[in-house]
């Protein structure tokens, strides 16, 4: 099958044309979360980035097998290498275990996940079920003469690795510049070099995660965990490997050497990246304590949020940005996202309202004929979030004259706005056009009074009582309610 799509791939620094290697089958793997705390605004963001992308290439047609992996051991304080295992820290300060705590935050992501339309991906594997996966990667990164042993710590040799292969194509960093960032370590520790990195730590005496292995009683370092599981599920070559921009290096350039070195060839065809959520231009996260949780933001419990957001608000502000490209968090930011979705879930509902006649008006068959092309070519330019958005609120703008009756539209045209509407909004966006249940009543009631009162007025005009008549309508508008008189009847609307 022909693609249209066009990605940006992090490897080559250009945009290529999407082309699986077995269409119509596709592999796609993400770096899913270390569940050791309640999930953020940064976690959303690459978790609704490749939902939207997973959405798309199945509507394109593609068989897509989807894995985003949980982190839940191996996942060190600093560079795999030295400092804690976070679970196994909260589990200590906790005194729980630490399948406990990896259990109880992985369900709080997937219900934060959830909330907010993220499509469960079709196989979620997690780094401890994949202990024997990761060992036996190791094993041949050894065996092939790319990593050594150290006190019972096996590491990756990288400058043996540079010799054949070339370290830092995904990231630009050359082995040098590795070498100089960590030159004030030199001598320390037990590796060859201080570039190189943990594929299998020996365990301490007070580490809880543990399991046995050829070298020692020890646990993975963090860049197997993805190799391997990516390998298992996803063959020895697949197409997509997703994740943050910020884990660009080391991880995925470590994931990068990993597989040829194990394998003699890379894993991966297209690397994608989110950028960041920034607050006043500093990256959002745990490490910076500057992170907001998404319960935070649905409740609305943090002094920088005036009120709560719901989670499709969180969605909506989150794809209102290419994915390429930061997003600078503000209340005031996700006031507007707010009042964007409202717009967009407003004309979609509305497209019920609204009647055919036997013809467009030029405007609107104009919009709606180019409408789905527009779309398409939108989202087939690296995934253009933004610019779909802004091309729906065109559509919502006719939407809009359509039921103010200051437009009109054929049934052909009507039924084709009601089809990419929701084609690109819901199914390839993943945005709900659900209002609210209290939205809905409150309509609902604002209608059964509003038609009341209309009564009231043609009871007026009928006897030609055109004072109480006028006045009627006058306090409507006064309330906020606009009335119109057409040829078809009385029609109205409250304003927003």
């Amino acid at each position: 099958m022909e693609s249209r799509l066009v990605v940006y791939n992090t490897l080559t620094r250009q945009k290529e044309r999407f082309e699986p290697l077995n269409a119509p089958h596709v592999g796609m793997y993400v770096c899913g979360p270390t569940v050791y705390g309640d999930p953020h605004l940064g976690h959303a963001r690459p978790a609704i980035t490749f939902d939207v992308l997973f959405r798309y290439l199945k509507h394109l047609g593609y068989k897509v097998r989807y894995v985003r992996n949980i982190t839940d051991v191996g996942h060190l304080e600093h560079d795999a290498d030295e400092g804690e295992d976070k679970i196994a820290k909260k589990a200590r300060i906790e005194q729980l275990e630490p399948m406990e705590i990896a259990q109880y935050y992985t369900r709080r992501y997937h219900q934060a996940m959830d909330s907010m339309g993220v499509l469960r991906p079709s196989i979620e594997p997690c780094a401890t079920g994949h202990i024997i996966e990761q060992q036996q990667l190791v094993g041949e990164i050894l065996k092939n003469g790319f990593a050594y042993e150290s006190n019972g710590s096996i590491y990756f040799d990288i400058e043996a690795y540079n010799k054949r292969y070339q370290y830092g194509i995904l990231s630009g960093r050359s082995l040098e510049n590795v070498k100089d960032a960590s030159r004030e370590l030199d001598g320390v520790g037990e590796k060859h070099n201080q570039a190189d990195f943990a594929l299998w730590k020996k365990a301490q005496p007070e580490h809880i995660m543990r399991w046995p292995s050829p070298w020692s009683d020890g646990f993975p370092g963090w860049h197997c965990e993805c190799t391997a599981m990516g390998r298992k599920y996803l063959g020895e070559q697949f197409d997509i490997h997703g994740g943050g921009m910020d884990l660009v290096f080391p991880h995925h350039e470590c994931e990068i050497a990993q597989a040829q070195a194990a394998m003699g060839h890379q894993a991966v065809k297209y690397w994608m990246h989110n950028n960041m959520i920034t607050i006043n231009g500093q990256k959002m996260g745990k490490s910076l304590g500057n992170f907001i949780t998404l319960e935070q933001f649905f409740t609305g419990q943090h002094e920088l949020l005036s009120k709560p957001y719901s989670p499709m608000t969180i969605r909506f502000f989150i794809l209102s940005a290419h994915y390429r490209g930061t997003v600078d968090f503000s209340d005031e930011a996700l006031q507007a996202a707010e009042k964007g979705l409202e717009k967009l879930q407003n004309a979609i509902a509305d497209l019920d309202r609204i009647a055919a006649t036997s013809q467009c008006d030029a405007e609107t068959e104009r919009v709606v004929k180019s409408l789905r092309e527009r779309c398409y070519d939108a989202m087939n330019d690296d995934l253009a979030t933004p610019l779909v958005i802004s091309i729906l609120f065109e559509a919502a703008t006719v939407v809009n004259r359509l039921v103010d009756h200051k437009a009109t539209i054929c049934p052909d045209c009507l039924k084709e706005l009601k089809e990419v509407m929701h084609l690109f909004a819901e199914d390839v966006l993943g945005l709900s056009i659900q209002r609210s249940a209290f939205n809905v009543q409150r309509e609902e009631a604002f209608g059964k009074v509003v038609d009341m009162v209309l009564e009231l007025r043609a009871k007026a005009k009928a006897a030609k009582d055109w004072a109480t008549s006028d006045q009627i309508r006058n306090e409507l508008a006064a309330a906020g309610f606009e009335v119109k008189d057409t040829k078809d009847g009385v029609s109205w609307k409250l304003n927003k």
